[in-house]
């Protein structure tokens, strides 16, 4: 299982490459696109190149000897599959070569007050990956949420068997915030990581979250975060 990446102080771009997961989730992306993530995740040594399910096996292919793992979704962007169709799409991701899954939770059952639904689609994927030897992310999509639905939310992923809780797809409202980042972190106990994902293109907001908290980033902008540190 992967560690919990967040050092005190990140200042080389070794650093903060292995706190990024490399990031391709457009519906428009191509193949060539993903070809260029992944030469672009070897290239710098990121943790992840983060992938939608039916690029999972190219990225996997390419990545194949590297140090850089694939990372894919599971009912991306809005969560409202059923625990049934996220266990298969997991499934299928993890045979194909994903070593981590980012799965969107069941937002709608968490706003409803609904525990019981909310935990268990997430326990079941966890057990699930912890079979597999797979990491297990779970998004809540903080702009959807209160605070109190947030922490709500959060204990209930890591009570289930979540590895991380991350805060947002990208394709919501809004994306990782100081203020929610670092909520999830006094939250969560120490063995749960904390992912930053959405609006983060520079390496100023990179370290804003690293500061705030986060173990891991996610970004579709790790060159561009990296090059601006010196080798």
């Amino acid at each position: 299982m992967g560690a919990l990446l967040s050092p005190t102080h990140v200042n080389k771009r070794s650093e903060i490459a292995r706190l990024i997961d490399h990031t391709l989730l457009k519906p428009v992306a191509t193949f060539s696109d993903v070809d260029v993530l992944c030469e672009e995740a070897t290239k710098y040594g990121f943790w992840s190149a983060c992938v939608n399910p039916s690029n999972v096996k190219q990225a996997a292919r390419r990545l194949a000897g590297s140090s850089t793992i694939v990372c894919s979704v599971v009912s991306f962007p809005f969560g409202s599959s059923t625990t049934e169709l996220k266990l298969m799409e997991a499934r299928t991701a993890i045979a194909d070569g994903a070593r981590e899954i980012d799965m969107v939770s069941n937002i709608g059952a968490l706003k409803s007050g609904d525990t019981g639904a909310f935990f268990a689609d997430v326990n079941e994927l966890a057990a699930l990956c912890g079979r597999s030897d797979t990491l297990l992310k779970v998004i809540l999509e903080c702009c959807y949420l209160t605070d109190e639905e947030k922490v709500r939310g959060a204990l209930l992923a890591e009570q289930a068997g979540a590895d991380f809780v991350k805060t947002s797809t990208g394709f919501g409202g809004g994306g990782a915030t100081v203020a929610d980042v670092s909520l999830l972190r006094r939250t969560l106990a120490n063995r749960t990581g904390v992912k930053a994902a959405g609006g983060i293109g520079t390496l100023a907001k990179a370290l804003e979250m690293v500061r705030a908290g986060a173990d891991r980033i996610g970004t579709s902008s790790g060159a561009r975060i990296v090059e601006e540190l010196p080798q």
